[in-house]
């Protein structure tokens, strides 16, 4: 239903399947009535869908294959009442993720976009040293969402000794970091926040104005999950007034066009939703792609069910 988001994934279903290139198509209602007959697969983003007409239309479906962990733009509902399957690809990208978000933390507690355009345009000769920044070693980061990428960012921040904290449904009693039930006491009590809990219906604009003011001006905000868990607007006008000190942002709430806003801000670092977009990552999603498209065909155990 989206392009593949690898080559390799591309070249892969269609040297094993009939794809049929569903964003390319001009008249949808029309394909989908085509389709309908015989369509048994489906590959695609967890952000793209199928949504439940789409599901309903497709009588003979048996498998949306979701390419990512997250699968929030999927119908499950429709799909569990459909009897279709859905598999996602986790695990394989913990640890990609976990990089960007101390890659973005590292990048804001130093400044370092800034630096970098300073010293292009020649000003370290003409106005001196660049100011003093932060560093991430002795701070306190509140994950909000412990789960698999969730404690990869946290075994990475306490290798910068950062002292780690989180936010949750419920506590962990396997984990030894301290739990917060309430996410704007946490925000009160930390000097970073990263935002990689799943998106649903509890979840959106988990981060409002209320949790911002909690933050402070000297916290920070990271968000490598959804741009629907934060309030874009409230975000823009902490920012903007200096409510909290900056924000590293990989997703956001209408992609791929960013509020405008934000283009403007220099306390703000921006990612094209790219917390997977390495070669490594998007060559093994794809293979668990492909893995689970094949377990069914041959009446295998599913890779990575979600229903």
């Amino acid at each position: 239903m989206s392009p593949p988001a690898s080559e390799k994934l591309g070249d892969d279903l269609a040297a094993r399947f009939n794809v049929i290139r569903w964003w390319e198509a001009e008249d949808k209602p029309a394909l989908l009535a085509k389709l309908a007959g015989h369509l048994q697969l489906i590959a695609t983003t967890g952000h793209s869908g199928p949504d439940a007409d789409v599901i309903a239309a497709l009588p003979k479906l048996q498998l949306i294959a979701s390419f990512g962990v997250g699968y929030d733009g999927i119908d499950i509902a429709a799909a569990r009442q459909h009897g279709v399957k859905v598999t996602n690809t986790p695990d394989v990208l913990n640890d990609c993720v976990a990089e960007l978000a101390l890659g973005l933390m590292i990048a804001l507690a130093r400044d370092m976009v800034n630096a970098d355009q300073y010293t292009r345009a020649g000003r370290w000769a003409r106005d001196g040293n660049y100011p003093f920044q932060d560093e991430l070693t002795g701070k306190v980061v509140g994950i909000l969402g412990l789960g698999r990428i969730g404690k990869e960012i946290a075994r990475r921040a306490q290798a910068f000794r950062m002292q780690v904290v989180y936010h949750g449904r419920s506590a962990q009693v396997d984990e030894p970091y301290r739990y917060y039930p309430d996410l704007v006491q946490m925000a009160r009590d930390v000097d970073w926040l990263v935002v990689i809990a799943p998106s649903a219906a509890g979840t959106h604009h988990l981060v409002d104005a209320a949790v911002l003011d909690a933050l402070g001006r000297d916290g920070r905000l990271i968000n490598v999950a959804r741009g629907s868990l934060v309030d874009e607007a409230a975000l823009v006008a902490a920012l903007q007034n200096g409510t909290i000190k900056g924000a590293g942002l990989d997703v956001f709430e209408d992609e791929p066009r960013p509020n405008p806003a934000l283009l403007t801000l220099s306390n703000v670092i921006l990612s094209p939703h790219a917390g997977t977009a390495t070669h490594r990552t998007r060559r093994i999603m794809g293979d668990l792609v492909m893995a689970n498209l094949e377990a069914h065909l041959r009446g295998d155990p599913l890779r990575s069910p979600v229903v």
